[in-house]
């Protein structure tokens, strides 16, 4: 049976263990739906990392940003600095 990403990207902030105090957060975009994304960040990061759906929002900028990276349906990466458009939890 096929699986269906739903098209949209849904952000994660993930939560390092063994990162230097500044950096043990980190925002990650999914090309999938929200109830998809958590599940595949996690497959991605290392065991003992933790994962969990963004409350932030993404703009038309942002969408736009992130469709440049041609993320194909499932794919996961650590979000990219997206130059001037700073990402805000809402």
């Amino acid at each position: 049976m096929a699986v269906s990403f739903g098209g949209k990207f849904t952000i994660v902030e993930v939560t390092a263990d063994d990162l230097a105090p500044g950096r043990r957060r980190q925002l990650w975009v999914a090309a999938a739906k929200s109830n998809q994304a958590v599940t595949l960040v996690l497959t991605a990061i290392p065991e003992g990392w933790t994962a969990e759906l963004s409350s932030g929002r993404l703009t038309r900028q942002h969408v736009a940003a992130l469709e440049m990276l041609k993320l194909a349906p499932g794919e996961v990466r650590e979000m990219p600095k997206l130059g001037s458009l700073d990402w805000r939890p809402v």
